[in-house]
């Protein structure tokens, strides 16, 4: 299919991620940087949906055109499901990815391999200027390392181990490789596949 849609993430690691998928997913779609004119949007939602939401359809509204946005949150079972929707502020309102992933290490000090167990959520959002949206999402199983492995990736991957991942965390993958089973390529493969749904329905 063909299209254009809005990124409203201002993060460059997670939007380079995002084109690459819908790239791969999607075929010929263009996907236009959020504008500088529009503000970042304060991710009040108390689920990965709303956050999600609140951003597409701010960026839809201000730029009369399709909107994409996600939300992604890490919860840690023996952290109570902790960070979860707070995953990218674990550490504090300006965290930086090492104060986040240094938090999740120093709460789970002490906690035997066996009671690590995490799954990363994706929940990916399409926004329509006329209101329509279309929304999907994607978890991975995994848990968290003892310790960073790997210098790849971003956020927590360099300790997030994901099942079915050969005991490596996202952190020592190939972004090829993390795609193929990461939460954010599950979410988005399955929206590009909802999309392209819409766009065939449109054209009978």
């Amino acid at each position: 299919m063909t299209g254009r849609f809005i990124l409203a993430t201002a993060n460059a690691d997670k939007a380079a991620e995002v084109r690459q998928i819908l790239a791969e997913a999607l075929g010929e779609v263009e996907l236009v940087p959020r504008p500088t004119t529009v503000p970042e949007v304060e991710e009040d939602g108390d689920t990965l949906e709303a956050n999600a939401r609140l951003k597409a359809v701010a960026l839809a509204e201000a730029t009369g055109e399709a909107a994409i946005a996600d939300d992604t949150g890490l919860e840690v079972d023996a952290l109570g499901g902790a960070p979860g929707v707070f995953a990218a502020r674990f550490a504090g309102e300006h965290a930086t990815y090492a104060d986040n992933v240094a938090k999740v290490l120093t709460e789970l000090a002490g906690v035997e391999p066996a009671r690590r167990t995490a799954r990363f959520r994706t929940v990916a959002l399409a926004r329509f200027p006329d209101g329509s949206e279309v929304v999907a999402s994607g978890e991975v199983e995994g848990s968290i390392a003892l310790e960073r492995r790997g210098s790849g990736g971003f956020g927590y991957d360099p300790v997030f181990v994901p099942a079915g991942g050969g005991g490596r965390s996202f952190g020592e993958m190939t972004p090829d490789e993390k795609h193929a089973i990461s939460h954010r390529g599950r979410a988005f493969r399955a929206l590009a596949s909802a999309l392209a749904d819409r766009a065939g329905a449109a054209a009978d």
